[in-house]
């Protein structure tokens, strides 16, 4: 395998800082995702959902098993504890902010000043936090904070990082980060927190549904196209089909289409497979309605998608960086959601 993804001149891009790129981004989209899930979840329990909530976030992460290895139940001091301050589970904010910073350590040739001192920042932040931060009555405040700094990155981001083909992998790693959670919130929804059909409907499947649009950060983007009344198949169609929901799975397949034919008209970088397997997943998505979709069943369609998603990682990562037979080299690349997902 070529040490470098471009050999023209003055534009080297070595496959070690294209993978740091995209598992940078993952990571910081992970720690945003999941201070979202914690903070809807605190506040869903609180105001009288079922106590399931705390569980249905380690069925999302596909961490039952490693969870209770740890855990004797799933509630709120120790899924908050698991999910923020533990350095053993390869899936939490604690470990993805430490993986985040050593691949932007590693790829500080690229990266700006601003971006380098924001990660930082963040990092030791995040390595003080205590018990006493995660309590109920301080959660929702530090899953804020969480956003606010995720957010943060994204805009200095946004705002700094050259866009050659480091912003295309950068992309590329955001937007397979969120297609997965969002195919994964949606399942969830779906098939474990209301396992009985006499709830669909209720008050408290209402709520349900509120509470997966504010995971989203979709509700008041929701009530733009649905100003009134709320189906099931209305927000399940929202968050998986609508072109112009930033966080839709539709929309961040479009991205990687793009970021993928990028790299090959702009730089001469090609992953044909990959090109292939996303192409098959935009036209699932754009020839059936949401109505097809669930009578067909929801979640075996949701299952196929994320199927291609770690397909499609796989056939980026063999384009670019891993040779045959070789494990992800990036930080915190071969752990976590790394491998069992997308």
């Amino acid at each position: 395998m070529s040490e470098t993804l471009e050999p023209s001149p003055g534009r080297y891009l070595l496959s070690r800082y294209a993978e740091s790129m995209f598992w940078l981004a993952r990571y910081m989209e992970r720690i945003e995702n999941l201070a979202r899930l914690l903070d809807v979840t605190e506040t869903f329990v609180r105001t009288g959902g079922t106590s399931s909530g705390w569980l249905s976030i380690v069925q999302i992460n596909a961490d039952v098993e490693r969870f209770f290895a740890r855990a004797e139940r799933a509630d709120h001091e120790s899924v908050v504890r698991f999910y923020v301050l533990d350095r053993e589970n390869p899936t939490s904010i604690m470990a993805s902010i430490a993986a985040a910073h050593e691949n932007a350590r590693t790829l500080r040739p690229l990266i700006s000043t601003e971006m380098w001192s924001q990660i930082n920042v963040f990092h030791r932040e995040l390595r003080a936090l205590t018990p006493a931060d995660t309590t109920p009555a301080r959660l929702s405040r530090l899953c804020d904070q969480l956003k606010q700094s995720c957010q943060t990155h994204a805009g200095i981001t946004a705002g700094t990082l050259f866009r050659d083909q480091a912003w295309n992998f950068y992309t590329l790693g955001r937007f397979m980060e969120r297609a997965d959670q969002t195919t994964r919130l949606v399942d969830i929804k779906y098939h474990t927190l209301l396992p009985s059909a006499d709830d669909v409907g209720t008050a408290i499947d209402l709520s349900q549904w509120h509470a997966l649009l504010r995971a989203a950060a979709g509700y008041h983007a929701f009530r733009r196209v649905y100003p009134s009344g709320m189906t099931p198949a209305s927000v399940a169609g929202f968050l998986l089909m609508n072109h112009s929901f930033p966080r839709s799975l539709v929309l961040c397949v479009e991205q990687l289409r793009a970021q993928l034919g990028q790299l090959r008209s702009g730089h001469g970088l090609r992953a044909t497979e990959a090109e292939e397997i996303v192409d098959d997943l935009r036209a699932a998505l754009i020839a059936q309605s949401i109505d097809t979709v669930i009578g067909l069943g929801l979640h075996e369609f949701l299952d196929w998608v994320q199927r291609r998603l770690i397909s499609t990682y796989g056939a980026i990562a063999d384009a670019f960086w891993r040779a045959p037979g070789e494990a992800d080299g990036a930080a915190g690349a071969e752990s976590g959601q790394g491998q069992s997902q997308a």
